[in-house]
């Protein structure tokens, strides 16, 4: 399930369009114009991230964890790790966003 959230950042970042980070994901979401939203499993402290996947639900977007950091910055073309990703343009990602809601 990792493995396809990165492989969703990694196609809209080639072809739509990202907001990296706690607070551009938090208000990316908060304005619903988030569509997709990941979130690394290995932060510290975890209440740098715990709002975002209440806050998605409440939105009706879906939100994944990924194991590391590293790969979910990797993912988005960034040479630094990051916590969170928001997908705000899926350009040719949005079917395997569907695929994701509707399992």
């Amino acid at each position: 399930m990792s493995e396809k959230a990165l492989e969703i950042i990694e196609l809209a970042r080639k072809t739509g369009s990202l907001k990296r980070g706690t607070n551009e994901v938090t208000k990316a979401i908060e304005r619903s114009k988030a569509v997709f939203v990941v979130i690394a499993g290995d932060v510290s402290p975890k209440e740098i991230v715990m709002h975002l996947p209440m806050l998605a639900k409440e939105k009706g977007i879906p939100c994944v964890e990924v194991p590391s950091r590293e790969d979910l910055g990797a993912a988005a073309g960034l040479t630094v790790p990051t916590v969170a990703i928001a997908v705000i343009d899926a350009g040719e990602a949005k079917e395997l966003i569907k695929e994701f809601k509707s399992e």
